[in-house]
Parts: structure tokens; sequence; C-alpha cells
């Protein structure tokens, strides 16, 4: 009796183990995702201290990147915060597009 109660135990420990044992590869694997910009989490101001990210909104935004409201008051925002003041230069497809771009580019560390 004793025998089955310590392997039943032993049992759960061990199924308990066992996602502990990958959560270092899962947390780096959702650290190398999120070291690429994202359209709904990177403030625009990181998106314009560089130079790569930079030739992207200027590429697919050209509107939107030269507004100087952008570049100064906008840069604490996301792109997706400052969609709802240019709905139509940042419709949900060319946020996609965005997004699509800076999955491109290398991950920053």
């Amino acid at each position: 009796m004793r025998s089955n109660l310590f392997s039943a135990a032993l049992a759960v420990v061990a199924a308990g183990l066992v996602p502990m044992m990958s959560a270092p590869a899962y947390a780096e694997e959702a650290a190398a995702h999120s070291a690429h910009y994202s359209v709904d989490t990177t403030p625009v101001g990181t998106l314009l201290d560089d130079p790569a990210a930079v030739e992207v909104l200027k590429a697919l935004i050209p509107t939107v990147y030269a507004n100087e409201m952008f570049q100064t008051m906008g840069r604490s925002l996301t792109l997706k915060a400052v969609q709802q003041f240019e709905p139509a230069a940042l419709s949900d497809e060319v946020l996609a597009k965005l997004q699509a771009e800076f999955d491109k580019l290398p991950a920053k560390k």
C-alpha cells in the first residue's frame, strides 16, 4: 500500500517537473519573439530610434512618418494607438504589412 502511495506521489511530482523543465526553453522563445518590434506594443519612439525601422515607416506610411506630431508627441504611443488619429493611413491592413516588415528585421537584444 505504501509502495503504491509513494509511486502515485512520485508520478504527481514528476508530472509537475516536466513542464517546469521546459520553462527556460519557453522563456527563451518568448524573449526572442518579444525582441521583434510590434505594432501593438512597441512605442513609436523606439521605432524612430532604429534606422532600419525608420526605413519601413518611410516606405509604408510616408505621410504619417512625415507628420511632426508623430515624430514628437507620438513617440510614447504604439502604432496601434496612433491608428485612432490616422485611421485611413494606419488601417488594420497597413498595420499587418508593417508587422510583417518588422518581423523581417533582426531581433533586438
